[in-house]
Formats: C-alpha cells, sequence, structure tokens
C-alpha cells in the first residue's frame, strides 16, 4: 500500500465500499493547506495594521461594491452574521466603516467603508502587492491565474457557498 492509500482504496480514488480518501488527497483538506500556506504570507501584514483575516476581507469588499446590507456583506465577505455583527461594531469604533439602519426597513443594517478605511487599503496595498509579487516569483503568475481560473470554475459547478465563514 503506498503513503497516499487508506486500506482498501487506492492513492486518488474513493474505495469501493466507501472508505475515505487519505487525507494528502482530499479535497478539502487540500484546499484548506493552500489557504493556509497563502495566508501565512498576508497575516503579519494584516497584524501589522491590527486586522484580522476577517476583517480585511470586510473591508475589502466594502471598497469593492460600496454600501450593503450586513446579510449581503457576510455572504460576499465569507463571514457568519453573528461574528460580522461583532466584527462592524470593532471597526465602526475605530471609524473604518460607517453602519446605520435602512430608512425603509429598520431591520436591516446597511454598512459602507469609511474615509479612515479607504485610507487604511491604501496604506496597505504596497505591501498587500509586494507580498503577490513574490507568490508569482514563486509559484509563476500564470500558474497562480490558471488556479485562480480553476477556482473560479469549482465554484460555478458547484455554486457558490452560504455564509460559512472561518470566524
Amino acid at each position: 500500500m503506498g503513503p497516499d492509500e487508506i486500506e482498501g482504496q487506492g492513492p486518488d480514488t474513493e474505495g469501493a465500499k466507501g472508505h475515505l480518501r487519505a487525507t494528502r488527497r482530499s479535497l478539502p483538506i487540500a484546499l484548506l493547506r493552500a489557504r493556509e500556506s497563502v495566508m501565512a504570507h498576508f497575516r503579519p501584514m494584516l497584524s501589522r495594521h491590527d486586522l484580522t483575516e476577517q476583517q480585511w476581507r470586510v473591508m475589502r469588499v466594502l471598497a469593492e461594491e460600496g454600501e450593503m446590507d450586513a446579510t449581503q456583506l457576510a455572504a460576499k465577505a465569507l463571514i457568519l452574521a453573528p461574528s460580522l455583527t461583532r466584527m462592524i461594531r470593532l471597526l465602526e469604533k475605530r471609524l473604518l466603516i460607517f453602519i446605520r439602519k435602512d430608512a425603509d426597513d429598520g431591520r436591516r443594517t446597511l454598512v459602507r467603508i469609511a474615509p479612515d478605511g479607504l485610507g487604511l487599503i491604501e496604506k496597505i496595498r504596497p505591501e498587500s502587492a509586494a507580498v503577490y509579487q513574490m507568490l508569482e516569483a514563486r509559484c509563476g503568475g500564470a500558474e497562480l491565474e490558471s488556479l485562480m481560473d480553476q477556482l473560479d470554475r469549482l465554484v460555478s459547478r458547484l455554486g457558490p457557498a452560504e455564509a460559512q465563514g472561518d470566524d
């Protein structure tokens, strides 16, 4: 039996009796390993600016998409709604975002990026670009673009996840 096999199955396929793939060949685990490997290069940058990965995603989504309701924001930033509620309060306290109630529907919370939030994104932009340059140098720009295309196709074929972030 090879190192990637579990008794009763080959390295790349589920066993006939429903045996599990070796974790090294499990798609969810492989995607998590890749995510952690990539994020290890971004986390120090975010830490220097006192931001979590989730806060950075929220700010980036708001900067790209403009004002939106908290439910949409949670889905687009892949964050669970209860975690988003706590997070946007902290970001508002830091004056990085603005929060307001929808005038037409008081149950809806609208969120938008504040000028200080845009300023922080601009401040971080060169550091982020440097991380991307390093990733491209190590992995190849064309390979990273191909990987992004493949991941986009995977999501397109499987459908987007409901807001089940990694909070």
